[in-house]
């Protein structure tokens, strides 16, 4: 595997853990990570790209090694995120993003309100989140209260082979030596001898706030920059959300001015860890 170095920044409200493969003199790519994961996730891929980048990946506030803010985290706070990220690393001229599912919607939106920042975005299946009614807002509400008076918790685990099981359990495409190196990052150990998974349980929080696609779209119309979309066959989280064909899904589509998708077989959701070398060879081809 390809050796990482780490680094601490500050965002707003937060220390934020960066991860860095290659040379700081090569050209930067930034990579954002999903819900519920850490900047680790793109060793994979990393370790399949051909040509000298400078990579950079953080850990979005509560994952991984960033600190926790032990309490809701709201989307604005990821736009922040990036920002403060780019504000440190290249606060003058545009670079290639890359963002899986929630950091694929993060940096979706963040290409539209700060275009002359983003040069070309790939998003791994990330196109927002499903559509909301504004009837459902007394609702959500209320759930949140409810969450807030009794927090929830991840579950520990009495090794990090144990983790690295379960993490094969939840995605069998997963290769033993690809799961131990995610248990092995992903895992804190804990005052019992077992191990955490290095997440705030504040994640675990219902948004009280509903997702508004309308004000998505607004942003996304605003991208100036490339964008491909890449979609899993085997993807079950994008079809739940997006119904293949749906008017929703092809309004999405219809919002960005310049987007190529390309659909891969034998994928899931996960497809940085399902199909690195396809992966790393669709942002090299995309990102001249």
């Amino acid at each position: 595997m390809k050796p990482y170095r780490s680094e601490y920044i500050l965002a707003p409200g937060c220390r934020t853990h960066v991860r860095h493969w290659g040379d700081p003199k090569a050209r930067m790519l930034l990579m954002f990570h999903g819900w519920g994961d850490m900047s680790a996730t793109w060793q994979f891929v990393v370790d399949e790209l051909k040509r000298d980048w400078h990579v950079i990946a953080p850990d979005w506030r509560g994952c991984g090694k960033s600190d926790n803010t032990g309490r809701t985290y709201y989307f604005p706070d990821y736009l922040a995120d990036i920002d403060a990220v780019l504000d440190h690393y290249s606060p003058d001229r545009g670079v290639p993003v890359i963002g899986h599912s929630m950091g694929g919607n993060a940096a979706c939106l963040y290409a539209g309100i700060r275009p002359d920042r983003v040069s070309h975005l790939v998003t791994l299946e990330g196109l927002g989140m499903p559509r909301k009614l504004s009837d459902q807002a007394p609702d959500r509400y209320a759930d949140w209260f409810r969450q807030l008076r009794k927090p929830s918790r991840y579950r520990s685990y009495a090794s990090a082979n144990e983790f690295a099981a379960r993490l094969r359990r939840d995605n069998p495409r997963l290769t033993a030596v690809q799961a131990g190196f995610l248990a092995q990052e992903f895992g804190v150990a804990n005052a019992q001898g077992g191990v955490d998974i290095a997440l705030d349980p504040g994640h675990k929080l219902a948004n009280p706030v509903l997702y508004r696609v309308e004000e998505a779209m607004a942003c996304w119309k605003r991208i100036s920059a490339p964008v491909l979309l890449v979609t899993a066959e085997n993807s079950r989280e994008f079809k739940d959300f997006f119904p293949e064909h749906s008017d929703d899904f092809n309004q999405r589509l219809a919002a960005f001015a310049n987007i190529k998708r390309v659909h891969i077989q034998d994928s899931g959701h996960n497809m940085q860890h399902d199909q690195p070398a396809q992966i790393a060879r669709l942002i090299e081809e995309f990102i001249p």
